[in-house]
């Protein structure tokens, strides 16, 4: 087979220079997002909860991770997987009680754990005191002043207000019964019609969520993942959308007739004011100026382009963003170059880290997404009919694609399961389907549903290890039987085992802090070196067709896949000396 000899050339140029700053915990931290229906069932009810997540704590230190984000586990009707929330200073029963949130706080920080929690913003659930009050108040009152609420088009009111689509599909507004049961005023959700937005313009909405944030704080908890965090504002007037709605903050050409123009529920510029005065909240729990004491705020941004991305990470706001671009880039050596640089020049020009992602609970997981062909449009979903991934190339490329991603300075964030290769459940049947994606989209959306299936601990054991029987809120594929934790751990070559292998080697080597520099090795490899604090790191990702030689005498630190003959076959990462 044809091979090819790489050696350490001129063409190296700089991405990214450290800065003393980079030391502080949450610039470099590696955050293990558990969805807490998912995770582990202590009471066997076939949902996730927070006592078995205490248990599977461990784990998670044994893995390797500093941080552990916890997605909603708030009182919730649960239209939207708890992102439709009806109080946020209480747990849901299905999840557990407040002493259990204190206690998984207690039993994390004893294992040197931080423990960051979901918040929802923009939108609260339909149950929730405010709204239902609301909906008893009449049209002007100062209880719908809490949410959109507008009057319709038309003479009678009946055409909605604007044509805005939600994005799980349908209308982005509904309309209520006035008190006396006449047809009345619209309100707005952007997602789902039990999600209403909530107004942010309104100062009482302000002072509720800082107050939501100290009730958190007080408890212990370290930060905040803040949920839809470019949508709290909207474009004053709300006009007239034409483009499909996404959660992106800019619609490409052929989506619109003013290219580029941000969406009008999306990015505003008054969002920032918002989280400046979060920033200053997060700020005074931390009186000794020591960063290892600081309580942070990560944003679900999804924002285009990375330099306006950057702005909810300027040193008065957000902490971290995460890097959506990254996480979308197609399986391509040139795509990948660029997105890391181009990721870098945004956020270090407002002084902020990188922080990289590869999968999370709303999208396909990358064992499954990577096997797919490269470049394809990436799906809502896989489902019984669809184009299925190739599993094996899947995984492999997956493998890669977060050895490279772990060698990057910066934060990252791991999503539960992924440390065991887990796909999407791609073939799992339609009347399973829980994510409300699938009905507001008429069934052309499968939705999220396959990659939030329970996870598997021990292959032999009911619902593979999830709970203590059989039931499971959506069904397991028979593939997670060979992918459980107890056919992994110890085991030489396992996924498991390259997690925890990359995760120990990151901080030894402190690789999250280091400076970085690409070279130009052909247009098939990802070439770079991470000049960490304990000495140069070389990345090398080869996505050509024929292996790759490193360096003669190079000291291979780690490797996703098995190399050939000491060279570097497609679709694997190695980091070497």
């Amino acid at each position: 087979m044809a091979q090819t000899t790489l050696t350490t050339g001129p063409a190296v140029r700089t991405l990214h220079v450290a800065t003393p700053d980079d030391s502080a915990w949450w610039r470099n931290a590696v955050i293990y997002q558990i969805y807490p229906r998912s995770f582990a069932d202590r009471d066997g009810d076939g949902i996730g909860d927070l006592p078995g997540i205490i248990d599977r704590l461990p784990y998670l230190r044994d893995l390797g991770v500093d941080a552990v984000w916890l997605s909603p586990f708030y009182v919730s009707p649960q239209a939207d997987a708890g992102y439709d929330v009806a109080d946020y200073r209480d747990i849901d029963p299905l999840f557990g009680s407040l002493p259990d949130a204190d206690a998984l706080v207690a039993r994390a920080h004893e294992l040197g754990i931080r423990v960051i929690v979901d918040l929802v913003p923009n939108h609260t659930s339909d149950e929730h005191p405010w709204f239902r009050a609301a909906l008893a108040a009449p049209a002007g009152s100062p209880e719908r002043e809490r949410y959109m609420f507008r009057d319709g088009q038309g003479a009678d009111g009946s055409t909605p207000p604007n044509d805005w689509e939600s994005v799980f599909g349908g209308p982005a507004w509904t309309r209520v019964a006035e008190p006396d049961g006449t047809p009345g005023q619209w309100y707005l959700h952007l997602f789902d019609p039990k999600q209403p937005d909530l107004n942010w313009e309104l100062p009482q909405v302000r002072e509720e969520f800082e107050s939501i944030l100290r009730f958190w704080l007080d408890r212990g908890i370290d930060g905040f993942r803040v949920d839809v965090a470019h949508g709290l504002i909207k474009e004053a007037g709300l006009p007239d959308w034409s483009a499909h709605q996404t959660m992106l903050g800019s619609a490409d050409a052929e989506q619109s007739d003013r290219p580029r123009r941000r969406a009008p529920m999306w990015d505003q510029d008054g969002v920032h004011e918002i989280y400046e005065s979060w920033r200053r909240v997060l700020g005074s729990y931390n009186t000794t100026g020591d960063s290892r004491a600081d309580r942070i705020m990560c944003a679900e941004a999804w924002v285009t382009p990375a330099e306006r991305a950057a702005r909810y990470v300027r040193p008065t706001e957000f902490h971290q963003a995460f890097n959506f671009d990254f996480l979308e880039t197609p399986w391509r050596a040139e795509s990948l170059r660029e997105v890391i640089a181009s990721s870098y020049a945004a956020n270090d020009s407002v002084g902020a880290p990188t922080t990289w992602v590869l999968s999370n609970h709303d999208v396909v997981r990358h064992a499954s997404r990577l096997g797919l062909p490269a470049g394809e449009r990436r799906p809502n979903g896989i489902g019984v009919g669809d184009p299925q991934p190739d599993a094996v190339l899947g995984l492999r490329r997956a493998r890669a694609a977060t050895a490279l991603m772990l060698a990057l300075p910066g934060g990252a964030y791991l999503y539960q399961g992924e440390e065991l290769g887990l796909p999407d459940h791609t073939l799992m049947p339609d009347d399973a389907r829980q994510d409300p994606t699938w009905e507001r989209s008429q069934h052309t959306e499968r939705g999220r549903d396959g990659c939030r299936v329970p996870m598997p601990w021990r292959s032999d054991a009911p619902s593979y290890g999830f709970g203590p029987g059989e039931r499971t809120w959506l069904p397991q594929p028979e593939s997670y039987a060979a992918l459980a934790v107890d056919q992994q751990d110890g085991v030489d070559g396992s996924t498991l085992e390259l997690y925890r292998s990359m995760l120990r080697l990151r901080r030894e080597l402190r690789l999250g802090e280091g400076s970085l520099e690409v070279e130009d090795h052909g247009s098939d490899v990802v070439s770079l070196i991470n000049d960490a604090p304990t000495g140069q790191v070389h990345v090398l990702a080869n996505l050509g067709a024929e292996p790759v030689a490193i360096r003669e005498g190079a000291q291979v630190l780690l490797a996703s896949g098995p190399l050939a003959d000491g060279a570097v076959p497609t679709d694997t990462t190695v980091w070497y000396r």
